[in-house]
């Protein structure tokens, strides 16, 4: 993972890599699990199809879908809302501009859904598609088959957070909280159940993908998420857990720059730098950390975020 312009060609693949890595341990692919009534996870297939998690939001007369995923993703989520419910999905919720969260915007949209999404996350298309995109379809028959030039964008996106949707069954809010993962970090968050959605701002394994991040701001934005006080945490990838998820989040970022600022403070060189992370975190260390440990390298070393960095390559 080295550009933003090797995204296609190695960020997924790295990604499915990691999958093998924590293969065997609590991974559950396509699995349907009730955390509340009226809310359920789904756990996306990364190992093979390189699918991000769903959760399904049940309304009093329509569903909530956090993340379009990739478009066979997508259909596989939307198979499974209608096995949990008979209401139609009426609003899909984009997390983040990743191909992977936000490619089967399509898929959702030809079936009546409307799109959501923070601001940023338009932005973040316009920024970086449709390169993107089309460097996708080269390698997704499922991104190919939509025969579409470029990203879909959220249809309806807000600028003020919390947005808000409530009836008489429950309350959903819509949270930004600044820049980890991208610019346009979304998270979910069920006040009466205590449920988070984080997307990839917040994953439960080695999944961190820095390079369109600001790593140095990364345990703000989770620590601002835990204020909220969640009771179940549903991360993009991996599985779900509660608090101890958002802590273990936290604690991998603030350790992973305090190791790397230790080493610039010495006037180490990129290739010089070899770094352990304590086992406190060992669960979000993994094949990325030569790229994670770059990517905070060239942020300390540059004085701005890695994703303005990368810029629109």
């Amino acid at each position: 993972m080295r550009v933003a312009r090797l995204w296609v060609a190695t960020g997924f693949a790295s990604l499915a890599a990691l999958a093998l890595f924590v293969a065997g341990t609590e991974a559950q692919p396509n699995t349907v699990k009730q955390i509340a009534p009226g809310v359920w996870f789904r756990e996306g297939d990364l190992k093979n199809q390189g699918h991000c998690n769903n959760i399904i939001i049940e309304m009093q007369d329509y569903l909530i879908i956090v993340d379009a995923n990739f478009p066979s993703g997508a259909r596989a989520a939307l198979g499974d809302a209608r096995k949990v419910s008979s209401k139609p999905v009426k609003y899909v919720f984009d997390t983040h501009h990743h191909g992977d969260h936000s490619y089967g915007n399509p898929v959702w949209t030809k079936e009546g859904a409307t799109t959501l999404a923070y601001k940023g996350v338009a932005e973040e298309m316009k920024r970086y598609e449709p390169k993107r995109w089309q460097d996708t379809s080269k390698q997704r028959p499922d991104v190919a088959e939509l025969n579409l030039p470029t990203a879909e964008p959220p249809q309806q996106t807000f600028d003020k957070s919390p947005f808000v949707l409530s009836d008489k069954s429950r309350r959903v809010e819509f949270h930004f909280f600044g820049w980890a993962h991208t610019r346009g970090d979304g998270f979910v968050y069920l006040p009466k159940e205590r449920i988070l959605c984080t997307g990839d701002a917040v994953v439960n394994g080695p999944y961190n993908y820095t390079a369109d991040g600001n790593v140095g701001n990364w345990p703000n934005v989770v620590l601002a998420a835990a204020k909220l006080k969640p009771a179940h945490v549903l991360p993009g990838h991996g599985g779900p857990g509660g608090p101890e998820v958002l802590a273990g989040q936290e604690q991998f970022f603030v350790e992973l720059n305090k190791a790397v600022k230790a080493a610039v403070a010495q006037n180490k060189k990129l290739e010089d730098i070899s770094i352990e992370l304590p086992d406190s975190v060992k669960n979000w260390v993994g094949p990325s950390l030569k790229n994670q440990v770059k990517d905070a390298y060239e942020e300390m070393t540059q004085g701005k975020p890695h994703g303005e960095i990368l810029g629109g390559r």
